[in-house]
């Protein structure tokens, strides 16, 4: 059983997992290094337990720990108790769901590890910002994506507004980092995917004509906001492809179209 630990004092040293919540720089660098993420809300705390993630404390507003009793009973963590008023102080927002949990990564798996299993990868370039990275996330576990590949520089799928925006489905999709850009998509192609490259542009074809829920293995490349994905990135893959548009609109937000083309790439889905 947990132990409970009434913190009345904002800068308590083992309430430093939960400092500056806002300060995104920061977190940026301290989570990584320090091998912790933060989980935010009931739901993404258990999802994250299940996933397997250890906790390392929990930081609780009075109403959330018979809530969170049978966590408590279960996981042998610290948790701290505090008001409403000194969790803001401490994070640096008003922390509506009362309850947050910081959690251990684990170690990243390599690129080649996933693709051995894998039939349908998504994979980003640049895409650095975290409520779309939540967003691709979810809807790759939604829409059966095995797994997910991000270049060197993509944002932290683990950073706290990430993991809320997926609702927890960073942990339910194993993804990796490749080491090199774009050279790392060879270890995508060597390990027999196709490199569909997803772009608006008018040399593209529609997503359905390149029929991917027929191929055999699918890797589905995906840019950043607005940017798109690089000219190194568009010479490196096998095929482009594009969502149709209708009544003028260019593109979809990149986690929109996401979820368009996960699903065009699924198995088992009817014959048109």
């Amino acid at each position: 059983m947990a132990e409970i630990i009434t913190i009345d004092d904002p800068d308590d040293p083992r309430l430093s997992d939960y400092t500056d919540l806002t300060d995104v720089e920061l977190r940026r660098r301290k989570e990584p290094a320090e091998g912790l993420f933060i989980a935010e809300g009931e739901k993404v705390i258990r999802r994250a337990l299940h996933a397997g993630y250890e906790m390392r404390s929990m930081l609780l507003s009075a109403k959330w720990i018979d809530l969170m009793r049978d966590v408590i009973d279960e996981v042998p963590a610290p948790v701290y108790a505090v008001g409403p008023d000194l969790a803001e102080r401490v994070t640096g927002y008003h922390v509506h769901r009362g309850a947050l949990a910081s959690m251990q990564r684990k170690p990243l798996p390599a690129a080649d590890e996933l693709l051995r299993t894998a039939r349908r990868v998504a994979v980003m370039e640049s895409v650095n910002d975290h409520t779309n990275i939540g967003a691709i996330f979810r809807s790759a576990a939604a829409l059966g994506m095995d797994a997910v590949l991000l270049s060197p520089d993509c944002a932290d799928p683990l950073y706290r507004r990430s993991v809320k925006v997926s609702m927890g489905a960073v942990f339910s999709v194993p993804y990796a980092r490749l080491d090199t850009w774009p050279a790392g998509l060879e270890t995508v192609r060597e390990a027999g995917f196709a490199l569909l490259a997803l772009t608006p542009a008018e040399k593209a074809v529609s997503i359905d004509e390149a029929a991917p829920h027929r191929m055999d293995r699918v890797a589905l490349m995906l840019g950043a906001e607005g940017a798109g994905l690089s000219a190194r990135a568009l010479a490196a893959a096998d095929q482009w492809v594009r969502i149709p548009m209708a009544h003028g609109v260019d593109s979809l937000n990149v986690g929109a179209a996401a979820a368009v083309a996960f699903y065009a790439v699924a198995t088992g889905r009817p014959e048109s």
